[in-house]
């Protein structure tokens, strides 16, 4: 199933970023630190030109560290380009932002003038949140449910820096596929517009390739399932989720493996890799060129 969440507000602040970034002087793209490629929108390196960008791997406390430590490598090969980890809400290493963004931008006289900063991010990766830590105060509206900023806004920082506010948007064809997959999975595509099963085994089959001991532990299980369908059924079993007539009740298994995943129940977990991704970009391309 293609996952594509595109609607119109989306659209609108595509074109109010493009209209205002040509004046900033350094941008902040937040990234879920789980899928830093599949969250990292494929429309900023035309919007920005020769701008520095910093990437800040966000929910570092959740992902896989030694995969995070891949990205951060892979991430710093683009030109102009600087990486960052945070966990949730931690102010001291959030402040280690704003001086990144000086380093960055050496040449600004922030005596004369504001330093101006865009910073973006697609929905619920925590952009908001990051705001808020860095002003120091509720600057943000922050919530659970992805796409709660819907218009651009100017907020002061310490050191005179300007930071603009934008809403989180996506892309109208996600791409690979697997990406709408992951983003789904981690909870940046409103639920109402997914099938959860579908995403759910999508995750199970994810996780026994790449977590089986995790899985295994978490769920109390003492075999290894064959595939994703054989693990959803093996947690009903242990859960006892069972519809009428003793069959699993496989949608109340999608909403613990969803939930447990989004909260690290599961443990620290990356869904893609950098090696992963240059596979499935092949794919792409052999695809298109093969039509």
């Amino acid at each position: 199933m293609a996952i594509n969440w595109f609607p119109g507000h989306m659209h609108k602040a595509r074109k109010e970023i493009k209209k205002v970034m040509p004046q900033m002087d350094l941008i902040i793209e937040v990234l879920d630190a789980r899928i830093p490629f599949s969250s990292e929108n494929p429309l900023v390196p035309s919007l920005r030109g020769d701008t520095p960008l910093i990437k800040v791997l966000n929910k570092r406390d959740l992902a896989d560290p030694a995969v995070t430590a891949e990205w951060q490598t892979w991430l710093e090969k683009e030109r102009g380009v600087r990486t960052i980890t945070l966990t949730h809400n931690q102010r001291t290493e959030a402040l280690d932002i704003l001086r990144l963004a000086a380093d960055m931008t050496p040449g600004h006289d922030r005596q004369k003038s504001a330093l101006r900063v865009m910073i973006l991010g697609i929905p619920n990766v925590g952009k908001s949140t990051l705001i808020n830590t860095l002003a120091g105060r509720p600057a943000a509206k922050t919530g659970n449910e992805p796409a709660v900023t819907r218009a651009q806004q100017a907020i002061k920082l310490p050191d005179n820096i300007l930071l603009y506010d934008t809403p989180g948007f996506l892309w109208p064809k996600l791409s690979p596929e697997a990406c709408g997959y992951r983003l789904a999975i981690t909870g940046a595509i409103r639920a109402a517009v997914l099938d959860f099963e579908d995403i759910a085994m999508f995750e199970a089959d994810y996780l026994l390739q790449a977590y089986p001991d995790q899985v295994l532990k978490r769920y109390g299980l003492e075999e290894t399932p064959q595939d994703g369908l054989a693990l959803m059924d093996a947690i009903a079993a242990r859960r006892r989720f069972f519809a009428r007539g003793g069959i699993p009740d496989l949608h109340k298994v999608s909403e613990v493996l969803l939930n447990e995943f989004r909260a690290g129940t599961l443990g620290r977990i990356s869904l893609e890799t950098p090696a992963m991704i240059e596979q499935e970009k092949r794919e792409v391309a052999d695809a298109t060129a093969a039509d």
